[in-house]
């Protein structure tokens, strides 16, 4: 057991006010540019100040022997969390899952800087509660979702984690040609490629695939199941449409790729953080063992 004293790690993004100013220099230009579109940049700079207002405030609530890191969402894959970490995620719900995969059971609290502007699914702290429930993360005092996340392992040993779903298919908008296997059965398709979604991604992605197809599959986020939905299979001489969807539980999904180039496997819609997935690999996909400890409040 670590001897370390806890630390809060704050995950934040960057405002759209920064990307603005990042992408034209100044804020003159920034303004300019805006103002030519019929658009107002005093709107994105109150959201700023709002945002680093509750990030400044949040960190001031930090027990004084705490330790506290700041992590940008880009740098994410760089830096190193501890077992002593308790992890305060200031933004949208995606954020979350941007982080999850890098975490090994320390508690998360998502902390919503503009619940007008967020639903806060997943960002759920307000900012007055935030004081009691970190020292209450730490002792396993605060309540807590365990929620189920979806993995892929290629027969590489190569693997991805999401909170929302795992992606299967090509790169562009072509076919992408495989052959799927679950516990039902296996068939070759071809299709706008294949989602795996667990409890937490039914609420997203899935749920249109859900309401287009009316293929509904019930997921709730803490059930140790993941869905699995065929984007469009096309029907052919070579290909089938049997398999759509269905949950996986202890049996995980195996996929085979049949494309040459271009096929890819990404999490959490991050499509640049790719595995690729080319002619004659295979992956499985089902619940991870691996959880994320949301704190609800």
């Amino acid at each position: 057991m670590s001897t370390n004293s806890p630390r809060a790690v704050f995950v934040t993004r960057e405002t759209d006010y920064e990307l603005l100013l990042a992408r034209h220099a100044t804020r003159g230009q920034a303004k300019f540019f805006l103002d030519t579109r019929g658009q107002d940049i005093d709107l994105l700079e109150d959201r700023h100040r709002q945002f680093h207002d509750v990030l400044q405030s949040g960190r001031k609530l930090v027990p004084g022997n705490w330790r506290q890191a700041l992590v940008q969402r880009g740098d994410l894959d760089r830096f190193l969390f501890g077992p002593e970490d308790v992890v305060i995620v200031v933004g949208q719900d995606g954020l979350v899952a941007n982080v999850a995969k890098y975490l090994d059971g320390q508690p998360v609290l998502g902390l919503n800087p503009a619940p007008d502007l967020y639903d806060g699914v997943l960002v759920r702290i307000s900012l007055p509660r935030l004081g009691a429930l970190l020292p209450a993360s730490i002792a396993g005092a605060a309540p807590v979702e365990r929620r189920t996340m979806v993995e892929a392992r290629l027969d590489t040993g190569e693997r991805l984690l999401a909170l929302n779903e795992v992606f299967v298919g090509h790169h562009s908008h072509q076919s992408a040609r495989y052959r799927i296997a679950t516990p039902d059965g296996a068939e070759n398709q071809s299709s706008s490629g294949l989602i795996v979604a667990s409890g937490t991604g039914a609420t997203g992605w899935a749920r249109s695939i859900m309401g287009a197809t009316h293929e509904v599959v019930a997921l709730t986020p803490e059930e140790a199941a993941v869905a699995f939905f065929v984007r469009e299979p096309f029907p052919s001489i070579a290909t089938g449409t049997t398999l759509r969807a269905g949950k996986l539980e202890r049996v995980p999904l195996e996929v085979t790729s049949r494309m040459n180039d271009g096929g890819v496997i990404f999490a959490d819609g991050i499509e640049q953080d790719f595995l690729a997935f080319d002619w004659g690999h295979s992956v499985k996909l089902g619940p991870a063992k691996q959880t994320l400890y949301l704190v609800t409040g």
